[in-house]
């Protein structure tokens, strides 16, 4: 039995046109997301079976899989609900305080997370992230889907620069495309994931 499974996207394919073209978002749903999820339970199989035969030469191997395809699915999970065809402006309420006291403006948080997304090496993520022990927000570089993350914090409004998100509406001008996501950006779904993890 799966353990993982594609969610339904929140709006229609081409809800969020013109910042991402419905043919692009299909793709990128469909296709790209659901082969993490396939990804992820055939490496849980493999696991269960290296297990069952304690055969764990290709442990790490494994480990390292289920890493990345099971990061893709929760960034791109939590990337479709930050999204919506009413989103951008920016936050309210407590999460617009917390970015003031830990970025010192909205301005300067953006300007950091957009940054950080335009020039994540290769394939990645900027991440606004909540950071337990600190108990504040940062800016995080996601490289592929499971790099250069701190233990323990937790993904609130991610941006995917994977090349499959913009490549083929925005060829390679990743700036484009970022500054377009800000347009989409549903703050009331970052503001409760925030809420969430202050518990």
């Amino acid at each position: 039995m799966a353990t993982y499974a594609l969610p339904d996207l929140p709006y229609d394919y081409a809800a969020l046109e013109p910042a991402i073209t419905g043919e692009i978002l299909e793709l990128h749903h469909s296709k790209h997301h659901a082969a993490y999820v396939k990804g992820a339970n055939d490496t849980l199989e493999q696991l269960e079976e290296a297990r069952a035969k304690e055969q764990f030469g290709g442990l790490v191997g494994l480990e390292k899989t289920l890493a990345f395809n099971l990061s893709g699915h929760v960034l791109h999970s939590i990337f479709w609900d930050n999204l919506s065809p009413d989103g951008g402006d920016r936050p309210e309420g407590e999460l617009a305080a917390a970015i003031d006291e830990d970025f010192g403006s909205f301005e300067a948080f953006s300007k950091q997370l957009t940054f950080a997304t335009q020039t994540v090496q290769g394939s990645g993520w900027g991440v606004l992230g909540w950071e337990p022990i600190g108990k504040k927000l940062i800016v995080q570089q996601v490289y592929d889907h499971h790099g250069n993350v701190g233990i323990g914090s937790t993904p609130l409004l991610v941006f995917d620069a994977w090349e499959h998100a913009y490549y083929l509406q925005y060829r390679n001008v990743r700036p484009d495309y970022v500054a377009k996501l800000w347009t989409l950006v549903d703050w009331n779904d970052v503001a409760a994931r925030f809420s969430a993890v202050q518990g």
